[in-house]
């Protein structure tokens, strides 16, 4: 038994196999991760007792507690890890970590032995690990913590040499410094005592930064309030680093620091007229690091007042048209103005959200100045940014190609930021096995795709996007091996896609071998017990790994926990986390496909996790996938910021997580809960028939938001701050009272003194602080309640919290703020222990008695829980900010099928149904809630319910031309002008929107377009399953969205667009438009040969037809196909309707025998 002093954990590694007796209940870690924080400010340190906990017990120790002495209720983690074809069981002489015991070898894990283990577990089952790569039998990673780490030594280690924490002996450590110039075999870095090479490099440090006299000061006129200090230090004088001249002085004797300089500067100095200024040493930190740029007056005061036109326009047309009914056909306009009234109510909740949109920039030079540069709390100049844990989510490799989610996965990992800093989740909901090993070749491949990329400052850092490109690739390419190494990452990128295209039919084959295998060792068993050979036996199909065992998660033959519903959960290390200082490769040879020697090589975490299912649970779609995450990369990574994505989208801009973060650090961000980057994407046909770029919400509403208190979330491309996703409310807030929100009361929520907090507020609990209320205490012990029993997630959320703030010198007074160089510590190494603790908090159970789903993460009640989850942030008062970058931030894939579209619609419709009759509605809302804000969100709700007049309205026309009568008495000459005024101001206000908001007017028009295909098919069908559900308590269940494959050579891009799926959501717009054709030739057949012709009548009821028609006609080309072959059912419908109108209108409105003669039928 090892026993480590950081960690009372007891790891045990043994070879037993498959264990059907041993069940308890999940584990729960012994004692919180340590935190990375060195600051006295840190919420974890400067504080003697650490709070650990199993099970909800404590327990105070210290670093003088031995381990022996620990508290007895402690759990112990047993990890069995069985043995496999490429991994034996390990005597105890292949270490010298040998204590006799003779239950198997216990050990402490190292860095690889995490990286090449999957663990699992769950509700009522072991914790086990298994071993995948044989990463144990590695010399390097065999030593312990008291064992040098050069190699071919084996002596005693040295403690406290360097900060990096390399572990080195005496001796090895004099040959260090004896012939080694004195620096750390780890880090590089010289040593602290090494007295020759801190006298060279602060030699060299004196003489790059020598002081040069100025000119005489014997006739400056100093003011008497000024203090002039001259610096005492000579020309050739050498002596200590002196921190304060190296920050202060430049190239003059004279010392800015602690003096202050005079306005008029000093004479004979090298400014302009003889005066030189001091210099702006903190010019480029002091620089906010993002600008609000308003959208010009000249567009935005017009836009303005064509909509307080138009609004008064529509009150004197509603007017008019209510004084004026038409007598002659009253349920004609009885239906008319009601659907009129309507569509003006919800162009109003349209409207006014968009009366202030914004632009905003970001200045990433600054960002890199404030928090990549050296100073006196980081003179290495490490990266200084917070970190961010990147999420991904997958749920059936079917629907979803594992193609597309490696893509993605590989340009996250090639985002440009700093490497330790950032983590990258990836969940598989479905649990296959297909999903887990096409992420292990993306982890592989990665090798050699990340560092081509930041060799080569390659864009985008998605392979498949890079290399279908149809520009030159070569612009921007100055290095001279650059097209030799293209295309051999080329090469290796296409061999990498036929293993990942091929592991389907790897995976089937592997497990029929297997199975088949099995079913011969159970009949030669058979034989041997002497049994009956004509007995059947049953033997699971099951999947296997490459290993040969079995696979945790989902089997292709749906055995009893081994299901889509059924399965323990998983978490295997893909890719370590890195190391804190950079690593360079080596020269391109027959192993390294590149030169690496001047590129970073490291590679961020990468970590599969697929959380437990078990029946009679509700696992909550994705939401409950996403916080299952959130809980896991709290305990592994813990990174203050969260960036969510979708499988298909990749990051597109390799920046745009900085920018990103220009927002959440600058000047107020930390009342910013998240950053949302519109949605771009790809692979859709030229013409946008279906407005699947939807570039009118994401440019047009979306900014316009952005100018009130934030856009709304939509699902992905999102960074959060984490505690507001754990619920807790912002440091300030604003609460809007009186008519329209004018009177303001600013509140203090991290003050409880100063404003008395609600009841269901929660406050982020800091520890260190000097509280003298007891509302700190109280907030600690709920935790538990809220967030589960996991004292190591309880833990790390005043740790997130810390790691979120803003530096001290951003911080306004009185808020807290941490300091410069505080997150500038290497990140602490993984164990098993840690990962257990992970498997615990994905258990199926884990969130029962808690408020994850409710408050806390994502919500849980609605099929849209993007939406519901940025309202419950808005609500509490946080803010949200809209980052439009020059360069798109991430791309995706959209469906360009008309059935998948319709689907896809309908579902974002349902949930805004359910959120309108549930207490998410924003008539329910907060007074921290802006008012316009409020309107939008509540027009979120409504906007389904506009399709039930849409309806009607569509049908009106073709009601007209058939009976003869319009929903007017006449065509007056004030109906014409209210119609032209209103038509008008509408095409002016659609100008001024794509002046403000750069769109196009196709994209305008497309979307007029989409939105009555939409409001007629799948916006009714929205209303309709949410009052089944509101009423008769009916569950609604949505199919996954499919995403499009990358096409090969030669296949048609679009071909998609082309295919007809039928789906009862077509009924109704082929219904309207087959009445509007048939009406528009019987109203002209009837005008035409009519005694007294009413043209009036008939142009208006055709106008309004053919308007519907036109809004309808790329639904009518979707029917088409490829080459306009109708399908048959289209056919079949059409006549149908066709015969039914018929005899209706017959009916109606009988020729001149008379209506009596209608029943009787006779022989000619």
């Amino acid at each position: 038994m090892v026993k480590s002093a950081s960690s009372p954990v007891k790891i045990t590694v043994s070879s037993a196999g498959k264990e059907s007796g041993s069940r308890s209940m999940g584990l729960t870690s012994p004692i919180p991760r340590r935190a990375s924080i060195s600051s006295s400010a840190s919420p974890l340190g400067g504080g003697g007792n650490r709070r650990a906990s199993s099970g909800g017990r404590y327990s105070s120790t210290t670093k003088d507690d031995p381990i022996e002495e620990m508290n007895s209720e402690f759990v112990s983690y047993t990890v069995h890890i069985p043995p496999t074809p490429d991994h034996r069981s390990i005597s105890a002489s292949q270490t010298s970590l040998n204590e006799g015991d003779n239950d198997g070898l216990k050990l402490k894990p190292e860095r690889s032995f995490i990286s090449g283990t999957i663990f699992t577990g769950g509700y009522n089952s072991v914790t086990r690990g298994h071993v995948i790569d044989c990463s144990l039998e590695k010399p390097d990673t065999m030593k312990s913590g008291l064992i040098c780490g050069m190699r071919g030594c084996d002596e005693k280690v040295v403690q406290g040499q360097c900060e990096c924490g390399f572990k080195v002996c005496r001796d090895c450590y004099l040959d260090c410094i004896g012939s080694g110039g004195g620096r750390c075999p780890g880090c590089k870095e010289p040593y602290k005592d090494a007295s020759d090479g801190d006298d060279d490099e602060v030699s060299s440090e004196e003489e790059e930064d020598q002081a040069f006299p100025l000119p005489s000061i014997a006739d400056f006129k100093l003011d008497k309030r000024l203090s002039l200090v001259k610096s005492f230090k000579g020309l050739n004088h050498q002596p200590d680093f002196d921190h304060t001249r190296w920050l202060f002085e430049t190239k003059g004797t004279y010392g800015y620091g602690n003096a202050v300089w005079p306005k008029d500067g000093y004479e004979a100095g090298s400014g302009a007229n003889g005066f030189e200024h001091p210099p702006d040493f903190a010019e480029r930190c002091k620089r906010p690091l993002t600008r609000k740029v308003g959208v010009s007056a000249a567009i935005l005061s017009p836009y303005r007042l064509l909509i307080i036109i138009r609004l008064v326009a529509l009150s004197f047309f509603l007017t008019w048209r209510i004084r004026h009914p038409n007598r002659d056909a009253m349920w004609l306009w009885g239906m008319s103005i009601t659907c009129e009234l309507w569509f003006a109510f919800s162009w109003v909740l349209d409207q006014l959200p968009k009366l202030c949109p914004v632009n905003r920039i970001t200045d990433l030079s600054v960002l890199k100045q404030r928090f990549e540069s050296p100073n006196l709390r980081n003179p290495k100049g490490r990266s200084d940014l917070p970190g961010i844990d990147v999420f991904v989510s997958t749920a059936d490799p079917e629907k979803e190609p594992p193609l597309v989610t490696a893509n993605t996965i590989l340009s996250i990992l090639a985002v440009d930021y700093p490497v330790e800093k950032l983590a990258c989740y990836l969940s598989d909901d479905g649990g296959a096995l297909l999903t887990f090993e096409a992420l292990a070749e993306t982890a592989s491949f990665a090798r050699i795709w990340v560092p081509f990329c930041r060799k080569h400052d390659i864009h985008p850092r998605n392979p498949e996007a890079y290399f279908g490109q149809k520009r030159d690739f070569l612009k921007n390419k100055v290095r001279l091996d650059f097209v030799r190494e293209r295309r051999r990452v080329k090469r290796e990128y296409d061999e990498f896609k036929v293993r990942i295209n091929s592991l389907p039919d790897s995976i089937r084959r592997r497990s029929d071998a297997y199975n088949a295998h099995e079913e011969i060792r159970a009949k030669k068993k058979q034989m041997e017990m002497g049994d009956n050979l004509s007995d059947p036996i049953k033997i699971p199909k099951a999947t296997w790994m490459s290993d040969g065992s079995h696979w945790p998660g989902t089997w292709a033959s749906a055995e009893s926990d081994h299901s889509k519903g059924d399965h323990a959960g998983i978490i295997q290390v893909m890719l370590a986390p890195p190391n804190a200082e950079s690593v360079y490769g080596a020269e391109a040879d027959g192993e390294n496909l590149i030169d690496t020697t001047e590129v970073d090589i490291r590679l961020p975490m990468l970590v599969y996790v697929s959380r437990e299912k078990r029946p009679g649970y509700d696992h909550n779609k994705k939401a409950g996938a996403m916080n299952a995450l959130v809980r896991t990369s709290a305990i592994m990574s813990n990174g203050p910021f969260i960036l969510n994505l979708d499988c298909d989208h990749y990051v597109y801009n390799s920046l745009a997580l900085r920018e990103g973060m220009c927002f959440m650090l600058d000047r107020g961000g930390d009342r910013i809960c998240y950053v949302q980057f519109p949605q771009r994407f790809e692979g859709i046909d030229p013409n946008d028939r279906y407005a699947n770029h939807n570039t009118v919400f994401f440019d047009v509403s979306m900014r316009a938001l952005d100018g009130l208190q934030g856009p709304m979330y939509v699902g992905t491309g999102c960074i959060f701050r984490r505690t507001a996703l754990y619920g807790f409310s912002p440091p300030r807030a604003t609460e809007h009272h009186g008519w329209f929100g004018r009177r303001k009361i600013k509140l203090t929520l991290r003050k409880p003194k100063v404003t008395k907090k609600a009841e269901d507020e929660m406050v982020v609990p800091i520890n260190g602080e000097n509280n003298d209320d007891d509302d700190a205490d109280i907030e600690s012990l709920l935790l538990p309640k809220r967030f589960g029993n996991s004292t190591s997630l309880a833990s790390s959320i005043p740790v997130a919290e810390y790691q979120g703030r803003l530096l001290q010198d951003v911080q306004g007074k009185g808020n807290k703020g941490r300091p410069a160089g505080s997150l500038a510590v290497p990140r602490e190494p993984l164990d098993a222990a840690i990962v257990a603790e992970a498997i615990s908090v994905i258990s199926c159970f884990y969130e029962d008695k808690t408020e994850w789903g409710k408050r806390v993460g994502w919500i849980y009640g609605s099929v849209t829980e993007d939406v519901v989850t940025g309202y419950r942030m808005h609500n509490r008062g946080w803010r949200s900010i809209y980052c439009v970058t020059k360069k798109d931030a991430f791309r995706g894939t959209a469906p360009i099928n008309l059935t998948d579209r319709l689907h896809q619609v309908l579902r974002w419709a349902t949930g805004s149904v359910e959120i309108f009759f549930s207490r998410n509605n924003a008539l329910f809302a907060s007074h921290r809630m802006k008012f316009l804000q409020r309107v939008a969100y509540f027009n979120v709700g409504m906007y389904p319910f506009t399709s039930m007049f849409l309806l009607v309205y569509c049908i009106l026309p073709a009601v007209s031309l058939f009976s003869g009568q319009f929903i007017v008495q006449s065509l007056s000459v004030t109906f014409l002008i209210f119609l032209l005024a209103i038509t008008i101001t509408l095409c002016l206000l659609a100008i001024l929107e794509i002046k403000w908001s750069g769109i196009t007017l196709h994209d305008w028009w497309r979307n007029e377009q989409f939105w009555l295909i939409g409001g007629t098919s799948a916006h009714p069908a929205a209303v309709l399953q949410g009052l089944l559900k509101v009423i008769a308590g009916v569950d609604i269940s949505f199919t996954l969205t499919s995403k499009s494959a990358t096409p090969d050579d030669g296949d048609d891009e679009f071909a998609d667009l082309y295919v007809v799926k039928w789906s009862f959501l077509m009924v109704p717009p082929i219904t309207i438009m087959m009445v509007n054709m048939i009406a528009i030739a019987v109203g002209v057949a009837r005008t035409m040969y009519s005694m007294f012709p009413q043209w009036s009548k008939l142009v208006g009821g055709v106008f309004f037809s053919f308007w519907v028609l036109c809004h309808l006609y790329p639904f009518a080309k979707g029917l088409m196909g490829r080459r306009g072959k109708v399908p048959t059912i289209v056919f079949v419908w059409s006549g149908l309707l066709s015969i039914i109108v018929s005899l209706l209108w017959v009916y109606i409105n009988p020729p001149s025998g008379g209506r009596q003669d209608l029943m009787k039928f006779q022989f000619p």
